[in-house]
């Protein structure tokens, strides 16, 4: 049985960006929660609870990109340029955050509001400018045979900047949720509160999202609801509706894994409904996986090389989560 090489790589960057959504994610949403929290002691607490892994976090975002690259240069060509911007002010974000992750606990007391801010405005700029670029992403990418075809500001846009806010709500709700499975006493009891109303907001936008959507573009509402179609892919927005219940219900009982693992699947289920909606085009709506992929040759070449270090990137990822599994205290970090 032949396998569809390029199909398979459109997999591994799918899991691969979906790893580095859920695991920076939280890392990102803690960062956006600081305002929320103005106790030295707490905001500690909250950066120990990622400060093992959170640099490990970002691997998955370099495979990622990486493999769009070896496996699907001529998208790579088209989805750069019309991003260019939103990927640079993330990047810039990202470093702010990075930054401030290796200073605050060196800095003074004068000092370290400069540091609390930089991790929080790198929180933001960061996770705003992923969800521009995936909004973008999503309207459509102008064309004009392999090259992009449209400006530099395409993406500033009613409907990349409503995704831009959508993913900051997101990342909260994970930011919050790991919080709550992490620490304990007061700080678990404020982000449970916190929580709360951010996970509304997120329902809220997914709604928005899922209306707006089809109503702009005929193929994803062609999609989703033509026949057999809304029948196949009716399981989608029910197991939404029971992931959002169980998260509200979750945090109204006695919380700690559980609404991690809710918000988790939430987010899972609504990159499944994104993926849905523009394959298989990797540029929407003009260019499939298979217009734009490398030749077969260079795609087994770089697939031997994943197929290595991907586990070993699994291995490392899941053994440092295990040794930090426990809760945080205060300053002194993790049991």
């Amino acid at each position: 049985m032949d396998i569809d090489i390029t199909a398979v790589w459109a997999g591994i960057i799918f899991f691969s960006v979906f790893m580095y959504v859920i695991l920076d994610g939280f890392d990102l949403g803690i960062g956006m929660l600081y305002p929320f929290v103005p106790a030295r002691r707490d905001r500690d607490a909250m950066m120990n609870s990622v400060a093992p892994i959170w640099d490990g976090n970002e691997t998955w975002l370099v495979l990622g990109g990486e493999g769009l690259l070896a496996a699907f240069p001529v998208a790579y060509a088209v989805i750069l340029p019309g991003l260019y911007l939103p990927l640079i002010f993330m990047l810039l974000g990202l470093i702010f955050r990075g930054v401030a992750f290796e200073f605050r606990f060196k800095a003074n007391d004068r000092e370290r509001p400069i540091w609390d801010l930089a991790f929080t405005g790198g929180s933001m700029a960061a996770a705003f400018f992923q969800g521009v670029a995936l909004g973008a992403f999503l309207s459509g990418i102008p064309v004009s045979g392999r090259s992009y075809a449209g400006g530099p500001l395409d993406w500033f846009a009613p409907f990349p900047l409503a995704a831009g806010f959508g993913v900051m709500i997101a990342y909260t709700v994970l930011g919050a949720t790991w919080l709550v499975m992490k620490t304990e006493g007061e700080l678990q009891r404020r982000m449970v509160a916190l929580a709360r109303p951010f996970a509304l907001l997120l329902l809220a936008a997914v709604v928005v999202v899922s209306i707006w959507t089809p109503l702009s573009q005929h193929q994803v509402a062609a999609r989703w609801f033509s026949f057999p179609n809304l029948l196949i892919l009716s399981p989608v927005p029910l197991l939404v509706a029971g992931s959002a219940f169980w998260l509200l219900w979750s945090l109204k009982r006695d919380p700690h894994r559980q609404p991690f693992i809710a918000a988790l699947a939430l987010t899972l289920l609504g990159y499944i409904g994104m993926a849905i909606s523009i394959w298989p085009h990797i540029v929407p709506p003009a260019i499939t996986i298979w217009e734009a992929a490398a030749p077969p040759a260079t795609q087994s070449f770089a697939l031997i090389g994943t197929l290595i270090v991907l586990p070993l990137i699994l291995a490392y990822t899941g053994w440092s989560y295990y040794v930090f599994r426990g809760k945080v205290v205060d300053t002194e970090g993790y049991h």
